[in-house]
């Protein structure tokens, strides 16, 4: 009976850890990922290509409406889903969005790293790391016209 008992456990251990494995990464309230080197990975396996953002969420006007105007939609999120890994670092100003200290600093280190001087920032690069083409502020624009320049880059 023991040795039924200690399969069962073990069975149960393995099967969990197996599933959150994939799972591993960091996301935040809309579902993007909060760390650079994980969606590497994930693009890797998953064939994709990585899409970051740089924003002020809780401050900034431009980014707000690219949020609204944009990512919000069905249509982004249909080929996001197909083609991007989605990584968002946030530089939020609100008390009640403070982010960690850790994520604070990450996000820091790559602002630096990147050289990024304005939000919203959008940097695309391939799943080894290469940069692909990169967007700085946002003009209003529809969806499709976004996607097109979000596909041109991927070329």
């Amino acid at each position: 009976m023991n040795r039924i008992k200690f399969f069962i456990l073990s069975f149960v251990i393995i099967f969990f850890a197996s599933c959150n494995s994939d799972k591993a990464e960091t996301k935040n309230e809309h579902g993007w990922i909060t760390n650079l080197e994980d969606a590497y990975k994930i693009a890797k396996k998953e064939n994709k290509h990585v899409f970051v953002l740089f924003t002020g969420s809780d401050w900034c006007p431009p980014c707000k409406k690219l949020h609204h105007d944009i990512f919000e939609t069905e249509q982004f999120e249909k080929f996001a889903e197909n083609n991007l890994i989605l990584v968002e670092l946030d530089f939020p100003r609100k008390k009640e969005n403070k982010l960690s200290p850790e994520q604070t600093k990450y996000n820091q280190n790559l602002s630096r790293k990147f050289h990024v001087r304005g939000f919203p920032s959008v940097i695309m690069f391939d799943a080894n790391g290469k940069e692909l083409n990169r967007w700085v502020g946002y003009r209003p624009s529809d969806v499709q016209t976004m996607i097109g320049k979000y596909k041109e880059a991927m070329k």
